[in-house]
């Protein structure tokens, strides 16, 4: 999961520093992971069965050789016996089984089954927050001695304010960016929100904003998609026009992207931790959430806080942010301080605690 958008910049800044400290071997695409320098640390066994595939789970078992133990970063662990004198596995959240009844048949079987089974077989769960570990503890027969909260980070030389005014000129040019935007970073997966975040933003629309509202993230393909969004964006072209989906942005572009934003808007239903909102404070971007339990925890008071259940709450804040330059520059200065609570040195040194420490 390398390349995937959360989990993998969790791998990304976690799999160095057990490199470093472990003798370690990596399941993965021996090729891909031939990219990062971190990988001639460790030992590579080619895998490239699908995840949550009847393929990994018969391959897993067979690959994976004795070992004191064996670190799964992601609920699809191997649900048969391996040679690992011990096991750990992240569970980010427990959306699969919170949003259950939402789910296709094939993966309500799958998340039911091998979710619980990561519950009871592992020896220690990680997870990303106190409400996930809440989550866990609802959804779950773990048992809490098993679960240790540690929090992300945020990569800091990647995501900070750009003082280059060449560089953010030409990425507003390259995107054909507007001058005022709200930004959505995320996908159309239904708990992401969007649909309500654009029907809050046709009324702002419809009351005289001028802003644009700028989506980062694909549009298409994911399995639990929201189909209805192209067809209210469809109900109403002049609308449409101000509703700009971004879908080829690079990871150098989108801390740019924040830098030139607004606004952020992460008006979320369900998180485990949810990166984006840091990221967007990082950049030096002011920054609207959503107001349940895990995005308050991890956000503090930096930043508006709207029900995302009600469209006209979302609007008012972004109503709010958007016409107050004053607020513009108190979410900033808050979120610059918050963030720097979430580091990944911090994260890796916990990771290693917890490994050295159970085998």
């Amino acid at each position: 999961m390398i390349r995937h958008s959360g989990i993998g910049r969790y791998l990304k800044n976690i799999i160095p520093g057990i490199c470093g400290e472990f003798d370690t071997i990596l399941l993965g695409n021996a090729k891909l992971l031939a990219e990062f320098g971190w990988a001639k640390n460790a030992n590579v066994l080619d895998v490239r069965s699908p995840i949550y595939s009847i393929q990994e789970q018969i391959q897993l078992p067979r690959k994976i050789p004795k070992c004191d133990g064996f670190w799964t970063p992601h609920y699809n662990i191997p649900v048969f016996p391996i040679r690992a004198k011990k096991r750990i596995v992240t569970v980010h959240d427990v959306f699969h089984l919170a949003f259950y009844e939402q789910l296709p048949l094939a993966q309500k079987m799958y998340a039911r089954q091998v979710l619980g089974r990561a519950a009871k077989i592992s020896d220690k769960i990680i997870t990303v927050s106190d409400f996930s570990k809440s989550e866990i503890l609802k959804y779950t027969n773990a048992a809490a001695e098993k679960i240790s909260v540690i929090h992300h980070g945020i990569d800091f030389d990647r995501f900070k304010r750009c003082r280059d005014a060449a560089e953010l000129a030409a990425v507003r040019k390259k995107f054909d960016l507007p001058d005022r935007f709200a930004l959505f970073v995320g996908n159309v997966k239904p708990h992401k929100n969007l649909k309500r975040l654009i029907l809050a933003f046709r009324e702002l629309y419809k009351a005289g904003e001028k802003s644009s509202l700028v989506i980062v993230g694909q549009k298409d393909g994911f399995i639990t998609g929201d189909n209805t969004i192209s067809d209210l964006l469809e109900s109403d072209p002049e609308f449409k026009k101000k509703v700009l989906f971004k879908t080829s942005v690079s990871d150098d572009a989108l801390p740019l992207f924040y830098n030139l934003a607004t606004v952020f808007i992460f008006p979320t239903l369900y998180e485990g931790f949810g990166f984006p909102p840091l990221e967007a404070m990082a950049c030096g971007c002011p920054v609207i959430t959503s107001n349940i339990d895990p995005v308050v925890e991890i956000c503090g008071d930096a930043s508006v806080k709207v029900d995302p259940l009600n469209p006209g709450q979302i609007k008012d804040g972004l109503q709010r942010v958007l016409s107050n330059e004053q607020l513009q520059k108190t979410l900033k200065e808050k979120g610059l301080q918050r963030v720097t609570a979430f580091q990944w040195e911090t994260s890796v040194e916990k990771h290693l605690t917890l490994i050295d420490h159970l085998i």
